[in-house]
């Protein structure tokens, strides 16, 4: 199930689910956030709940997009309440960067602690019930007022030397009023870096994230595939500049 935050033509706040071009209206719904507390405090699922709460209303999704309707697919009523926190090295691309940066021999037998974190995470990255898995590096990146939502533009700040863009997914979670998390499912993401600030020295990775970022249309319930792929394309009118491979998953 595929969720999505709109606003009708006259500006009220719905929620919708993706089916083949359309978009579902969900009854008495403004918020995710407000039906993924109610799905917890019930100990429901959000797949659940949304599929009793759909109503006879559809909105046609393509004409949302394109007016710019479309919201994030997650937000909370005050923005400073939201946390937008990443991950680092949790994928091959960043790993081997890092690990050219302060390479310790270089005949590589040694590990460097970038690439010993990288590896910790491949290992034990996903543990079994009952164990404890590897910790990822962390880093905070703003509250809920930096989250564009898709087709909107990222502004880049004065002082950045780089705006450079980084497809990732990200995991969605809302605390319970018990203070339980909950993942209720995935977004699309586009974090927005200074890459040539972070080429400058490693340790500079949390100044280097540039604070705007972007979230994709819709929130993905439960579960990923193990593989998700996909390709980011850089346009400006109808010529495409750049394009890369998407993985992850």
């Amino acid at each position: 199930m595929r969720l999505v935050q709109f606003e009708t033509t006259d500006g009220q706040r719905r929620v919708g689910v993706a089916d083949d071009g359309r978009l579902r209206v969900v009854d008495g719904a403004e918020r995710v956030y407000d039906l993924a507390r109610e799905a917890a405090a019930s100990g429901g699922t959000l797949s659940a709940l949304v599929e009793k709460r759909i109503g006879d209303a559809v909105e046609d999704y393509g004409a949302a997009l394109v007016e710019n309707r479309v919201l994030a697919p997650i937000d909370h009523p005050d923005p400073a309440h939201c946390m937008i926190t990443g991950t680092g090295l949790s994928h091959l691309g960043s790993a081997q960067a890092r690990n050219e940066m302060h390479a310790k021999l270089s005949s590589g037998e040694e590990l460097t602690d970038s690439m010993k974190m990288f590896q910790a995470g491949l290992e034990g990255g996903k543990p079994a019930a009952g164990e404890i898995g590897a910790e990822p590096e962390w880093f905070w990146k703003g509250d809920g007022t930096i989250v564009v939502p898709t087709g909107q533009p990222l502004d880049s700040p004065g002082f950045a030397l780089d705006g450079g863009e980084e497809a990732e997914l990200a995991g969605i979670y809302v605390i319970g009023d018990d203070g339980t998390p909950f993942r209720i499912g995935f977004a699309l993401a586009n974090e927005f870096a200074d890459h040539i600030l972070e080429r400058q020295n490693y340790l500079l990775l949390a100044h280097s994230k540039l604070r705007p970022c972007a979230l994709g249309p819709e929130l993905r319930l439960g579960a990923l595939p193990p593989s998700v792929t996909g390709t980011i394309r850089v346009t400006r009118g109808n010529q495409e500049l750049w394009r890369a491979e998407m993985l992850s998953g």
